[in-house]
């Protein structure tokens, strides 16, 4: 299976709902299949990257209009693909990645108005490949999220209730625009939420 093009897999839902917890838990489970995998954050992990983040989740930038957004949140991403997830891929890594597009998607065009249409128009022209092979949206009530967050929050954490309930309606309106999307209740127990994620891989990947 190493021999074939890597498998990608995104792991995203609104803040608070486990993202980062369920994607280590997929690593973990490729890796104990004798699987090459890598794990990445959106946007980060390389030096460009690691920049473009600090700016957009300093909350002293509040005058950051939702285009600026989209479009730092794209160049991360192009530059991410670059060195990271397009030679994984090739060389027959599982690329695991804690959000994708369809954060863009859900936050700056639903949210945040500026139009998944327009996000999805700029993402085809700005990367190599738009979607992934699987995606996991793990939906989670705005009650229960926040309630998980006990630390300093961010500048798009820091936006309040009525934008993240427009966050989670968009992440829900994905399902027939994302191939082989799942949405996952992440109420659960995280053993609960991890077996629903691997379910729905097992389905798109034809895996036992």
């Amino acid at each position: 299976m190493t021999a074939e093009m890597g498998k990608f897999v995104v792991l995203d839902g609104p803040d608070g709902c486990g993202k980062s917890t369920q994607a280590r838990l997929v690593s973990e489970w490729l890796a104990g299949r004798g699987l090459a995998v890598v794990s990445y954050r959106d946007p980060g992990t390389t030096v460009i990257g690691e920049k473009i983040r600090e700016i957009l989740l300093n909350p002293c930038h509040t005058a950051m209009a939702d285009n600026v957004e989209v479009l730092l949140y794209m160049a991360a991403r192009a530059q991410l693909w670059a060195e990271h997830i397009g030679p994984d891929l090739v060389h027959g890594r599982c690329v695991v990645m804690d959000r994708w597009l369809s954060s863009t998607c859900a936050y700056q065009g639903c949210a945040g108005g500026f139009g998944v249409d327009k996000v999805l128009s700029i993402a085809a022209d700005a990367l190599e490949r738009i979607w992934p092979d699987a995606t996991v949206i793990l939906d989670i009530d705005g009650e229960t999220a926040r309630s998980r967050m006990q630390r300093d929050l961010d500048r798009m954490e820091q936006k309040g209730a009525d934008y993240h309930a427009k966050v989670r309606q968009g992440f829900l309106a994905l399902e027939g625009r994302c191939p082989n999307l799942a949405v996952v209740d992440a109420g659960g127990t995280v053993d609960q939420v991890h077996q629903a994620v691997l379910t729905h891989l097992k389905a798109v990947f034809g895996w036992r």
